[in-house]
């Protein structure tokens, strides 16, 4: 295993941790029945997806960052940026990037399809930041690395996005409560859980809002931004509308784009947001 590999890995599991902990201590509502099966499918996905992205070997999004440097393409060879330059532009527009690419896994069906599987979590906790469909996580490599390749981007910029995105989706999706002089602090800057369920609320309008992974600017600046659902955190619906057959499983989950649900759930198609 590689270095860059090692401190992923660490990272990962050093966060993983610390949220579940914080979770049993100061839950954001309470948790559902199921956790332990919900996570089990959760961790699976990932374990599939994972598999998928090794055997890319050195397409993989560091590895684009490294075939950029050695062959000197991309924005920051080109123009002859800083090291300074280089990493602060590569990551903001790499989470600016996954902000656009979510907006995309929305607004055209056979994306949704496979986004779809990640909403259809109907409780969310630090596992739901792992659940995403194989097919998804290899469409977002490519993206990513072609981004990373444009820009020319620093490998070590492109590591530590890469650890900070795997922690932000743990850490947005976690069942965590943030006092709330706290919660509005860091929502100025940074995305929380708070923030993020919203965009898994079972009515379509509201799921269409707040996309952003990392940096909370992008929903504001872009306006997609809302502060609260019309429910409430502890009594809003999560999951996809019709899905309900479908939901757990890694079979049921794996083959879940091919299912047709005639429900409000598909209106997440729409282009935009109302």
């Amino acid at each position: 295993m590689s270095i860059e590999s090692m401190l992923r890995l660490a990272a990962f599991v050093l966060v993983f941790g610390c949220l579940v902990a914080i979770e049993r201590l100061s839950p954001l509502r309470e948790r559902g029945p199921s956790r332990a099966r919900r996570m089990g499918n959760n961790f699976v996905l990932l374990a599939i997806g994972s598999g998928c992205l090794r055997a890319l070997g050195p397409l993989s999004v560091v590895g684009a960052a490294f075939y950029a440097q050695y062959h000197h393409i991309g924005l920051a060879h080109w123009l002859d940026w800083r090291f300074a330059l280089a990493f602060a532009v590569a990551f903001l527009v790499l989470d600016l990037g996954m902000y656009v690419q979510h907006r995309a896994l929305h607004r055209w069906a056979l994306l949704w399809r496979l986004h779809r599987v990640h909403h259809s979590d109907r409780d969310l906790d630090v596992s739901s930041g792992v659940r995403f469909h194989p097919g998804e996580i290899l469409l977002s490599a490519v993206y990513k690395s072609a981004l990373v390749v444009f820009l020319g981007a620093p490998p070590t910029a492109v590591v530590v996005f890469e650890m900070v995105l795997s922690s932000s989706s743990l850490f947005t999706h976690s069942n965590v409560a943030i006092a709330p002089r706290l919660e509005r602090a860091l929502r100025a800057v940074l995305v929380t859980p708070a923030m993020h369920w919203i965009h898994h609320s079972i009515i379509a309008t509201e799921s269409k809002r707040n996309f952003g992974f990392f940096l909370s600017c992008w929903d504001r600046w872009f306006n997609t931004y809302q502060e609260a659902p019309g429910a409430g955190l502890p009594a809003m619906a999560l999951g996809v509308d019709g899905l309900d057959g479908e939901c757990e499983g890694v079979w049921r989950l794996l083959r879940q784009p091919t299912i047709n649900v005639a429900t409000a759930g598909e209106a997440y198609t729409n282009p935009s947001p109302r």
